[in-house]
């Protein structure tokens, strides 16, 4: 049996932008049906500027009450000047907050990535995304964000999937 519609499906959170061109704000996705989201974010480019995110919750598909999401106490991020599959996962440590500033090095590519437990948003709050904000003026920096939905509570073939918008 294939993982995909068992174990996991995947949604957008962005398609590749130049993050230092302007902010990159986040799709959002419902966790009603999944224990939990991966969240990756993968940056490429040559910019002297950093990596940062902010990640959001939000009470509707669209429109609604939307706030900060203060529970990233822990990220994972590969870090190096290009992304080759020799690289390790770092574990970096911060206090609660629904921001990551300065996440990697300057001038390397970047895999981030975040986890949050459906049990994690506020009550009444059923969707999250993750924005990138406006990265400074240095290059180009092009990040993607996927949602990686997880520990489905109703499992389907792939093509049966309700969409993880709605």
């Amino acid at each position: 049996m294939e993982a995909l519609g068992r174990l996991f499906d995947i949604s957008i959170g962005a398609v590749p932008t130049d993050a230092v061109a302007g902010a990159i704000t986040g799709k959002r996705v419902r966790l009603t049906n999944a224990g939990g989201v991966t969240i990756v974010v993968v940056c490429t480019g040559a910019s002297t500027d950093v990596l940062d995110v902010d990640l959001q919750e939000h009470n509707a598909s669209t429109g609604g009450t939307s706030q900060d999401l203060d529970i990233i106490t822990h990220y994972y991020l590969k870090d190096e000047a290009t992304l080759d599959g020799d690289e390790q996962w770092t574990k970096v440590t911060q206090s609660a907050g629904s921001e990551i500033t300065n996440a990697g090095t300057a001038s390397q590519e970047q895999i981030l990535v975040i986890e949050v437990d459906s049990t994690q948003l506020s009550d009444g709050f059923e969707y999250l995304s993750l924005n990138v904000p406006d990265l400074g003026t240095n290059g180009t920096k092009h990040c993607a964000v996927l949602y990686l939905l997880r520990d489905l509570t109703v499992q389907r073939a792939p093509a049966n999937l309700a969409a993880p918008l709605s």
